[in-house]
């Protein structure tokens, strides 16, 4: 907690003007990272089928290298610990994507839900609650997840 303070206080400037010294990019991929990693240990136990999901989504929708989304997914899971909530994710994933984007993120996320074949009543929850964090209808939660499941 005393880290995200002083990250926080060191992106605000003595005159009262914000900054920050993180790649853009990578912020991005940070936020995206750290939804996919609390979509897997929503139901308290992130599988290795839905580890092996999220590193592939990460290598092959982001460009990643292997040794990049496993340093990411630890870096996520370390903002997790540290977050209140998933507003901070979704607020720089609203920032930077447009709706189609997030459209596409909603489709993977579902992804790694039906990884194991099945959607549980917590990963059903966290699934409506980001949709509603990253500003999209229930159809395109639906459509997505209908995406998916039949492609």
């Amino acid at each position: 907690m005393i880290d995200l303070f002083r990250r926080f206080l060191n992106k605000i400037s003595p005159d009262g003007a914000t900054h920050s010294d993180v790649d853009p990019e990578y912020e991005v991929n940070l936020a995206v990272c750290a939804l996919f990693v609390e979509m897997g240990r929503i139901d308290e136990t992130f599988t290795a089928a839905e580890m092996e999901q999220v590193l592939s989504i990460l290598q092959e929708k982001y460009g990643l290298s292997g040794d990049q989304a496993n340093a990411l997914m630890a870096e996520a899971d370390r903002e997790l610990t540290e977050s209140v909530d998933l507003w901070q994710f979704a607020r720089v994933i609203n920032e930077h994507f447009s709706v189609d984007q997030k459209v596409a993120l909603i489709r993977r996320l579902w992804q790694v839900v039906y990884v194991d074949g099945k959607m549980d009543q917590h990963e059903h929850y966290l699934m409506n609650k980001l949709s509603n964090l990253l500003r999209l209808s229930h159809k395109q939660l639906i459509d997505a997840k209908v995406a998916v499941l039949h492609p």
